[in-house]
């Protein structure tokens, strides 16, 4: 099976991973990666439609392959991920260029359909939302990352209101602590130092496998991987904040940093979308991580304009994002997802508001991330190296409080040559709106 391969791959970091594991199933059958559609024999899209806007993107990019094939500069064309999934009967009906279409959980049926569709037959694969693919197998990450995601889960049993997900996903399916090791240390080998840890309910871990939430235990086993400097978690919901996966940050076993989606801060709204916590839990939790982990980095997410959300709802959120002063936060309008309850309700939210809305709390949030940036200058930091710019002799790094291209960087100088996923230790002397300034600082004396 020696064919040129070029993909994309749009939405979240689950599914860069899906891509990363088509793509190594492929390689392994001897396949060949190529840059551009015009190089391929066939191009694979991994396709998102979380919100409107990611299924409008997902769309245009099928729409721009359809377009090289009918310009006989392209032979075929797979469609994979959660917009397959959703447009299952509309898809190769809508935009026939199509040759095959894979449902959003089965990617391990990629060889199948490469091998149909080369041989001049259409094939369309759905196995269900709640299909299991296969634990591990080796993946092809991008070179030159010395970071990569490691997808601990499948689906999400949460249904919150304004989400679909569960409908594309299927049901919340732990992996094997076993093989998530395995897979780390293979990442390990490609030279990943940084391992992030990823799902749609990162905290749930176990609970189907395990019969019990088992994050701080899986913590426990990567940690002791040699070659791992870094665990990160993102997605963890407040509920699933434990006082063991507290105990296993404080130990060491992953970064002092959480990536918390509390979606609200007002408790009509949170009940309507579903949300099992109350504000005043909301409160208790983020002074409980603050008193035992006093270093953690918060990061959240906020949703304006969900229907019936009035002002007094409105500016309980706002309050309560002045009060809480998180680390980082996304700011994102509601978006109406067809085939969700949220989608049915009554006052739904004009566009003008939401986004007014998301303005208003986005520059409350400038604030204090300016305000938490100047309160590091003077700080040493252990920063990992991501790049170097040669036209301003300056690297680019990350400290434990940056996810990479989520959060901010660290611009540092440095009088020796450093490569990505290097570590070195910074004094931070300024700072750039979101970003820091720092000196590398040496353990000799020049």
């Amino acid at each position: 099976m020696e064919y040129k391969i070029y993909v994309e791959s749009l939405g979240c970091d689950k599914n860069l991973v899906d891509t990363e594991v088509m793509l190594g199933r492929l390689v392994k059958r001897g396949c060949k990666i190529v840059l551009s559609p015009e190089q391929a024999d066939i191009a694979i899209i991994n396709t998102c439609s979380f919100i409107h806007d990611a299924k409008t993107e997902s769309i245009e990019a099928i729409l721009e392959l359809a377009a090289e094939k009918n310009a006989g500069r392209l032979p075929k064309i797979i469609v994979t991920g959660c917009l397959s999934e959703l447009y299952q009967e509309q898809i190769r009906r809508e935009i026939p260029e199509v040759d095959g279409v894979l449902g959003a959980t089965n990617t391990d049926k990629i060889e199948e359909v490469v091998a149909d569709i080369m041989q001049g037959r259409t094939r369309e694969i759905f196995d269900g939302p709640d299909y299991d693919a296969e634990v591990f197998v080796d993946r092809i990450s991008e070179s030159g990352k010395y970071y990569a995601f490691l997808k601990i889960a499948e689906g999400c049993d949460n249904h919150c209101t304004y989400c679909i997900i569960p409908k594309l996903r299927g049901k919340f399916r732990s992996r094997t602590m076993e093989s998530l090791v395995e897979e780390a240390k293979y990442l390990v080998r490609q030279g990943k130092r940084e391992i992030i840890l990823v799902a749609q309910d990162v905290g749930k871990y176990g609970l189907d496998l395990y019969g019990r939430r088992a994050l701080p235990e899986l913590l426990e086993k990567l940690a002791a991987v040699e070659g791992i400097d870094w665990l990160r978690l993102l997605y963890v919901y407040p509920e699933d904040v434990t006082d063991e996966l507290i105990t296993a940050i404080k130990k060491g076993l992953a970064l002092p940093y959480l990536d918390m989606p509390l979606q609200h801060a007002d408790d009509i709204v949170l009940k309507k979308m579903a949300r099992k916590s109350k504000v005043e839990d909301l409160r208790k939790l983020l002074a409980k991580l603050r008193s035992e982990i006093p270093e953690i980095c918060l990061r959240t997410t906020f949703i304006t304009g969900f229907p019936g959300e009035s002002e007094e709802n409105f500016e309980n959120l706002h309050q309560f994002l002045k009060e809480a002063q998180f680390d980082r936060v996304g700011v994102f309008t509601y978006s109406k997802e067809e085939n969700t309850p949220a989608a049915r309700m009554k006052e739904q939210i004009p566009a003008r508001i939401k986004k007014q809305r998301q303005k208003t709390l986005m520059l409350t949030q400038q604030q204090i991330a300016f305000a938490k940036n100047e309160s590091l200058v003077g700080r040493q930091f252990r920063v990992m190296i991501d790049a170097y710019l040669p036209q301003d002799n300056v690297y680019i790094g990350r400290t434990y409080r940056d996810t990479p291209d989520v959060d901010g960087y660290v611009f540092v100088e440095s009088k020796r040559e450093l490569l990505s996923g290097d570590m070195i230790d910074v004094k931070i002397v300024g700072v750039n709106e979101y970003d820091l300034i720092g000196e590398e600082i040496y353990e000799f004396s020049e």
